[in-house]
């Protein structure tokens, strides 16, 4: 579909509370002008600054951005290097603009394996941008949805070790508020991009009922307009989590 043939989504339909995106195709893009993957992530930036200034237009609370996996480590030294200095500048780069336009960012995963350097930028946005209330951003970065839920596991395990629930108190909800998106509710859609149809170990408890949008559009291609597509299919979907369709 051309861009010119985009449907609009409408203003005053459903709008997703939670969208989660799977930022997929920056090495692709890069292959395919010849260029190292880096620039590929590089020029991924502007499809990040997209689909924020997009989500806060269309009214979406909370967006979610699966930026780096834990498998992610096992790339080259030279792509890792790369990545995370891409964080560094984007932290300095957007922290104060991401404030100014009432974005909290908060950044999920195993922290632990970052850089001190990297480690000190997720800090400072996550400062800087405290208190911003018209989009709740999520940087997923060093982040399994495996090790998600195992974490979860582990945490409630020790719960009940030291006596401070029961065995029988584990519930859905008990789990949902270990894992590192607890407190949040699931996303409503989920939007992967350069035509791939997997969830890549992503958000695996969370995404039980999500909608799916798979584009072949690459990554770094990704504007607002793909975004405001998306949201037109999610509109014209009935959602039934497991229920017969009122027709």
């Amino acid at each position: 579909m051309s861009r010119d043939a985009v449907p609009h989504y409408l203003p005053d339909g459903p709008i997703p509370r939670h969208v989660a995106v799977i930022m997929d195709g920056n090495g692709r893009w890069a292959a395919g002008r010849s260029l190292p993957r880096h620039e590929g992530h590089w020029e991924g930036m502007k499809a990040v600054r997209e689909v924020i200034e997009g989500s806060v237009e269309a009214g979406i609370e909370i967006l979610t951005l699966f930026a780096f996996s834990t498998e992610n480590w096992q790339r080259p030294e030279e792509e890792i290097r790369a990545l995370m200095t891409l964080l560094k500048i984007y932290v300095e780069k957007e922290q104060d603009e991401l404030h100014e336009k009432g974005v909290e960012v908060r950044v999920l995963g195993d922290l632990d394996r970052m850089d001190p350097e990297a480690r000190d930028a997720v800090e400072c946005i996550q400062r800087v941008t405290s208190g911003g209330d018209q989009l709740r951003l999520n940087l997923m970065i060093s982040y399994s949805g495996r090790a998600d839920i195992l974490r979860a596991t582990r945490i409630l395990a020790r719960k009940v070790a030291a006596g401070e629930i029961a065995p029988e108190e584990i519930d859905s909800k008990a789990l949902s508020g270990a894992l590192h998106t607890g407190g949040l509710p699931d996303p409503d859609l989920l939007i992967r991009t350069s035509a791939e149809f997997r969830i890549s170990n992503f958000m695996l408890w969370q995404l039980a009922y999500t909608e799916f949008h798979i584009t072949p559009c690459l990554w770094p291609d990704f504007t607002r307009e793909d975004l405001f597509h998306a949201l037109a299919e999610y509109q014209r979907r009935e959602r039934r989590f497991g229920r017969v369709s009122a027709g």
